[in-house]
């Protein structure tokens, strides 16, 4: 069994009347809705939470972490992002959606300041699968369409993906890099941008199938995370036995 925690700074939901129609119950909980109808083992975690549900002991024992936030990236402790960085190191799979590429997480992983254009028009999507042999689109057609999502464009300042796996494409002209996999030490990382707050896209299956896909692909491997630091010589030096 998988296990995942979907992560969510929960604020949207307590204060906008239009977000909690859409989401009454927060954004985590939808998420966690669909992926138990797929039997993977699920909790949810909120940044109100004592150490943003976040601790030692959830992340040991998470395979792959969701992360949902827009408002409150900065309340977001560095100590806490310290420690998601070192798991997802040892191997913890990440799946970024949304608002989250300007999450201290991802930002730190990327390296960059991935911003990006946008605008909240009530616009349709196409999603575009670029890369159809990719585990993360098995059994997504040619595109996915939404009937709202809030705009990204293009310049999204991020380093070049390891895999390009969507390009977004909406009615003003812009085109976005919507779907991006990096490997990061030993862990796998995916941003996935459907996700507005008062739009349904965590509704539609097919925006469901793909997250559920790239759990699996984010999912931890077995390989033995490397040693660092100073290291005793296999072989003789000097005389030295190894």
């Amino acid at each position: 069994m998988i296990q995942v925690t979907v992560w969510n700074e929960y604020r949207h939901e307590k204060t906008d009347e239009a977000v909690r129609k859409v989401y009454p119950e927060g954004i985590h909980q939808q998420i966690a809705a669909f992926l138990k109808e797929d039997n993977f083992t699920v909790r949810t975690a909120t940044l109100d939470e004592p150490e943003h549900g976040l601790t030692k002991e959830v992340l040991s024992d998470t395979d792959v972490l969701i992360w949902w936030g827009h408002v409150a990236h900065q309340e977001v402790s560095d100590e806490i992002v310290e420690r998601v960085h070192q798991r997802v190191l040892e191997g913890m799979g990440l799946v970024v959606l949304h608002s989250g590429h300007m999450s201290k997480i991802f930002m730190k992983l990327m390296g960059t300041s991935c911003d990006l254009k946008w605008r909240e028009a009530s616009e349709n999507c196409r999603i575009w699968s670029v890369n159809p042999s990719h585990q993360i689109v098995e059994g997504i057609g040619e595109y996915i369409e939404l009937e709202k999502e809030e705009m990204y464009g293009e310049h999204f300042d991020i380093p070049a993906p390891d895999e390009l796996i969507f390009i977004s494409w909406y009615p003003g002209g812009e085109v976005f890099r919507s779907g991006c996999t990096y490997r990061r030490g030993n862990g796998k990382i995916f941003y996935f941008q459907p996700g507005h707050e008062t739009y349904p896209s965590y509704y539609n299956k097919d925006v469901q199938k793909v997250i559920k896909n790239s759990i699996r692909w984010c999912c931890p491997t077995r390989n033995v995370y490397p040693k660092y630091g100073h290291h005793e010589p296999l072989e003789k030096l000097g005389g030295i036995e190894a």
